[in-house]
């Protein structure tokens, strides 16, 4: 297939190269030109623009941080009409449902396909193509993006037959994955003020009741200074506020994920935002907790 790929950030650039490696021929647009590069460098082209890169495509993959931006290049920066009558618009967003419920209306409206497929897996699931992809859509959509999805992803979820439900999976999902990280942050920066070493706390932790697949992984990153971002902390920002939005629509509560914003939203205004999210650590540094990274942590 002829794909178009729009994203190509640490999630982004990793799936557009298993597509390339899968055969597919892959024209990507994005605003970093190391980010273009790499992907010339695995046999993928740069385009001049979004247009250019959806111009012919039988696909268009958005691998984009919100609904805004899938608004842009769908509609400002004319990549729905570039694409032919019946070419498919796989949004690997992470968005509201409602949004991508009415994007995906859009889409529908003008006779082309449109599959709502959130993933999850981070920067080392895309590397290896192993994504969960939490899809809806109609028949004919899933039924398109299956070759896609398998070249990129491991685990395929249907969720529903509209968009919309696809990312009020991952909604979900994220709730609890931002629920644990803030846990892990707050166990590793407790255990190392009460003196304990962290990478003690972490060992403890992996082998115990108290473990998680969040404090396995990102208990060793919070032990450094998090300045290579595969997950920043403004993405628990911007998720666990959807969180908020629609659990306060549906007058539903969700009192843990408020204070697990908590968390982020600290360590975002101490000037970590653009960190890797293993830096929610920060948070209870800034409130003279001490400091679980790179240091003797027992003064």
């Amino acid at each position: 297939m002829k794909i178009a790929f729009i994203g190509l950030g640490a999630m982004g650039g990793p799936m557009a190269v298993a597509l390339v490696k899968a055969g597919h021929t892959v024209a990507g647009y994005d605003l970093s030109d190391a980010a273009l590069t790499r992907l010339e460098q695995a046999g993928g082209s740069r385009a001049s623009d979004i247009r250019a890169a959806c111009t012919g495509a039988d696909a268009l993959v958005l691998m984009v941080v919100n609904a805004m931006q899938a608004q842009s290049v769908l509609i400002e920066n004319g990549g729905l009409d570039a694409l032919p009558d019946g070419a498919l618009v796989l949004s690997s967003v992470t968005m509201p449902p409602e949004e991508a419920a009415r994007i995906g209306a859009g889409v529908t409206g003008t006779g082309r396909l449109f599959l709502d497929a959130p993933v999850s897996g981070g920067a080392v699931g895309a590397q290896d193509a192993a994504l969960t992809f939490m899809a809806s859509g109609t028949e004919a959509a899933l039924s398109a993006a299956q070759p896609l999805m398998e070249a990129m992803g491991k685990h395929i979820f249907e969720c529903g037959d509209a968009p919309g439900a696809g990312s009020t999976m991952k909604m979900v999902h994220q709730l609890a994955a931002g629920c644990n990280l803030a846990v892990a942050a707050e166990v590793m920066s407790f255990g190392t003020h009460l003196g304990l070493d962290p990478a003690r706390v972490l060992d403890v932790l992996n082998v115990s009741a108290g473990g998680s697949w969040m404090i396995g992984n990102r208990g060793p990153r919070m032990m450094t200074e998090g300045t290579e971002a595969t997950s920043a902390v403004d993405i628990f920002v911007k998720d666990l506020g959807i969180v908020l939005d629609s659990a306060r629509a549906n007058r539903f509560p969700v009192p843990v994920s408020a204070a697990a914003l908590q968390v982020f939203l600290g360590a975002s205004g101490a000037g970590f935002g653009s960190h890797d999210d293993s830096q929610a650590t920060r948070f209870y540094e800034a409130m003279g907790g001490k400091r679980v990274r790179g240091e003797d942590n027992s003064q």
